[in-house]
């Protein structure tokens, strides 16, 4: 706080800094107060002329305040992940953002957007509903969706502390939790591992288990479904430039197949070939995500990076945020992996995500992540950067043999580095240039 008062005249448009304290009196409405970090709980002496909440309410007008100068071209600025490089800041208009990152009032995407704000009341809920967002609110996976849930008046339950599994188990049945979103690998091994060596816990209430923002291993994923048999797996897909672009649900029982795939793909999501045409179902061809409609306007402080991502196609202006696909014949869309990230080993692209799904569900892999390194003959090598299971020493020729016969040869890594850690970013993204770093300096 004292960081916000130093800078706070040069910024004359703030008017509001919201401060998070525990309070040691019933609710109230305070005037603003200055806390420091690690500082003591607020007592009600500590306030200056606090009003209780009731009273507070009770005074207010019924009507709707008119707040000049504010609409749906006001901006909202997220960053990215950073998973392959530097995050970058992605500047939406408040209107796109509404309907291209939380739904447009349709959070299960079961009755469409709202066309006016008056609609969003009729989609307020009666029953009890709760969502626990495990993610940090700086990653978009737990932003959106918290205020997806928000806003038809569901109750938002956000992970305090530490990534405790433990604690969260318990959470689920203390706050007798109907969702909950977890972010790829990172997120699911710990609860996974919570379960088998100190549950089973009570879940009965979890209607829906997510995942969204990092891929989930195939091993894993089966895995959750053991645990939570009852409950519905939803994988989405989306970006900080794209919002949600799609989604796929699996009831209890389904099978899941082979792949990344969504079949629940959103309005303006399509996939495009070298030429910038969409790529026909069941080809076969390799080609970018590109998304149109409600997409940002541009990166925060990044001309060329802007230039590159968002692009006008034959009249349409589309976001390509660098994952490649492929589109099935029944229309759903496998996703391959970023393009920025793939591996070139002699004329062919790998794409790590798929490599490091099947080594996952290695008994001496723990987590993993796959790069390139400089190699003469082949110019990149494919190489495992693997954290081992406790009491674990995986080899080449075992993850070898565990590949063989389920990847292309060539996919197969010709390297491995163990380390004691593998380094993820705090909402769990994969850090590229680290795992290639560590690999180029292991390998020499």
């Amino acid at each position: 706080m004292d960081r916000v008062r130093s800078v706070a005249a040069e910024v004359p448009a703030l008017r509001h800094c919201i401060v998070v304290s525990p309070i040691v009196v019933s609710p109230v409405v305070v005037s603003p107060v200055v806390v420091s970090p690690g500082a003591e709980p607020l007592s009600l002496e500590m306030l200056p002329d606090p009003i209780r909440y009731d009273q507070a309410l009770a005074a207010a007008s019924a009507d709707r305040p008119l707040v000049l100068d504010r609409g749906d071209d006001d901006l909202y600025l997220l960053y990215t992940g950073g998973t392959t490089g530097m995050p970058k800041g992605v500047i939406w208009r408040q209107a796109d953002a509404f309907f291209g990152c939380i739904g447009g009032g349709d959070p299960m995407r079961m009755s469409g957007p709202v066309s006016s704000p008056e609609e969003l009341l009729e989609r307020i809920i009666d029953f009890d509903f709760v969502f626990y967002a495990l993610a940090p609110l700086m990653h978009a996976a737990a932003q959106w969706v918290s205020l997806m849930w928000l806003l038809c008046g569901a109750k938002v339950i956000l992970h305090s502390g530490g990534f405790d599994p433990v604690q969260i188990w318990e959470t689920v049945d203390l706050e007798k939790v109907s969702i909950m979103t977890v972010v790829g690998d990172a997120m699911a091994r710990p609860l996974v591992d919570a379960w088998d060596e100190q549950g089973p816990f009570e879940i009965s209430s979890m209607y829906s288990l997510s995942n969204g923002g990092a891929p989930l291993a195939p091993s894993l994923r089966d895995r959750l479904r053991e645990i939570a048999p009852n409950a519905m797996l939803t994988d989405g897909f989306g970006s900080s430039e794209t919002g949600i672009q799609g989604s796929r649900r699996l009831s209890p029982g389904e099978d899941p197949g082979k792949g990344v795939r969504f079949d629940n793909v959103e309005a303006g999501t399509t996939v495009l070939d070298d030429s910038g045409h969409p790529v026909e179902p069941g080809s076969g061809v390799v080609g970018r995500i590109a998304h149109s409609g409600f997409i940002p306007l541009r990166y925060h402080n990044a001309p060329e990076k802007t230039a590159e991502t968002f692009v006008v196609i034959e009249g349409t202006r589309y976001v390509l945020p660098g994952d490649m696909a492929t589109v099935e014949a029944d229309g759903s869309i496998t996703l391959l992996g970023r393009g920025s990230v793939s591996i070139n080993t002699g004329g062919e692209k790998v794409y790590p995500e798929e490599v490091e799904a099947l080594l996952k569900g290695h008994p001496a892999v723990y987590d993993v992540l796959v790069v390139g390194v400089a190699d003469e003959r082949w110019g990149e090598r494919v190489t495992a950067v693997v954290q081992p299971t406790k009491g674990s020493t995986p080899t080449l020729e075992e993850l070898d043999a565990h590949c063989r016969g389920q990847l292309a040869g060539y996919k197969i890594p010709r390297s491995l580095v163990l380390v004691e850690q593998v380094v993820r970013s705090p909402s769990g993204k994969a850090d590229y240039r680290w795992a290639k770093s560590t690999a180029a300096a292991s390998l020499g």
